[in-house]
C-alpha cells in the first residue's frame, strides 16, 4: 500500500491507465487520488474509471497531493511549468510522462529545488503491459526511485536508465508497439492471402506474437535460441526466415529504430 497522495495534471488515457492500475492492485484507494484537467469530459471519464476526485485547477493538485504526475501533451508543458513555478514544495515529487521534455527543462521551469523524475511509458499501459523507463533528476533520491518503480510496476514493468538513454527507450519501446502492430497486420494479410478469413488470421497472428513474447519473458532465453528451436532443417520456418532476410527484414527494423531515435533527439533539443 502506498501512503502518499497521488495527483495527476492531465486526466487523459495515460493518467487513467496509471490510476486504474494502482487502484486495481490495491496500492491506492480513490481518496488518495486527485486529477486536474481543463476538459470536463476528461475529468468525467477519469472519475467514472477510478472513483477519484477531479478538479479543473492544477494548483489544487500541487497543494493537496504528495506526488504530482505531469500527464499532459509535450506542447502543453511550458504553460504548465509556468503555472507551477515556485509553487511546488521541496517535499513533493514531480513525475513527468511528457515525451521529449528533458529533466533540465523541467527543473528550470519548476524551480531549482524541485525533485523530478522523467518517465517514458508506452501505450500498452492501457492494458497493464507497459514497458517503461525512468531517469532521476539531480534532486531525486533513492526513496523517490523506489516509489516511481512501484508506481510504474502497477501498469507493467519499469527500468531505471540514465537520461541520455531515454531517446533510445523512446525509439525502442515508446514507438515499439507500432512496429509490432505492423507485424501483426502483415501476418494477418499473409494469412488472408492464403485462404484464412481475416478474423481467424488476426486472432492467430496476435496470439502468436503474444505467445512468442511470453516465451522470451518466461524462459529468459535469447530470442535467437528460441527461434532455432522452431527452425527444423529444410523445413517451412527456415524457408520463411531466409525469404524475410533476403528482403531486408532485419535491416528494415534496425533502420526504423534508428530513424525514431534520431527524431526523438531532435524533439528533445
Amino acid at each position: 500500500m502506498i501512503t502518499k497522495k497521488i495527483g495527476f495534471i492531465g486526466a487523459g488515457q495515460m493518467a487513467r491507465a496509471l490510476a486504474e492500475g494502482l487502484l486495481h492492485k490495491g496500492l491506492l484507494v480513490p481518496d488518495q487520488v486527485l486529477a486536474s484537467d481543463p476538459s470536463e469530459s476528461a475529468r468525467q471519464r477519469f472519475h467514472e474509471a477510478t472513483g477519484a476526485e477531479t478538479t479543473p485547477n492544477n494548483l489544487d493538485v500541487v497543494r493537496r497531493q504528495d506526488v504530482v504526475i505531469l500527464a499532459v501533451k509535450p506542447q502543453q508543458i511550458p504553460k504548465v511549468l509556468e503555472e507551477l513555478r515556485g509553487r511546488v514544495a521541496p517535499e513533493k515529487l514531480v513525475i513527468s510522462i511528457a515525451a521529449g521534455i528533458a529533466l533540465q527543462q523541467l527543473e528550470e521551469g519548476l524551480g531549482a529545488h524541485t525533485r523530478v523524475i522523467r518517465v517514458m511509458p508506452n501505450t500498452p499501459a492501457l492494458v497493464g503491459f507497459a514497458a517503461s523507463a525512468y531517469a532521476l533528476g539531480k534532486n531525486a533520491g533513492p526513496d523517490d526511485a523506489s516509489l516511481v518503480q512501484q508506481l510504474l510496476e502497477a501498469i507493467g514493468i519499469a527500468v531505471r536508465v540514465d537520461e541520455k538513454l531515454l531517446d533510445a527507450v523512446t525509439a525502442l519501446s515508446g514507438s515499439g508497439p507500432a512496429y509490432v502492430y505492423l507485424m501483426i497486420e502483415v501476418l494477418t494479410d499473409a494469412g488472408v492471402r492464403h485462404g484464412l478469413s481475416r478474423d481467424v488470421a488476426l486472432t492467430l497472428a496476435a496470439q502468436t506474437v503474444r505467445g512468442a513474447a511470453e516465451m522470451v519473458m518466461r524462459t529468459g532465453q535469447h530470442p535467437a535460441v528460441l527461434k532455432d528451436q522452431v527452425t527444423s532443417p529444410g523445413g517451412t520456418t527456415i524457408a520463411a526466415l531466409a525469404a524475410m532476410e533476403s528482403q531486408g527484414f532485419r535491416g528494415a527494423v534496425l533502420a526504423g529504430v534508428e530513424a525514431a531515435w534520431r527524431r526523438a533527439r531532435e524533439l528533445s533539443q
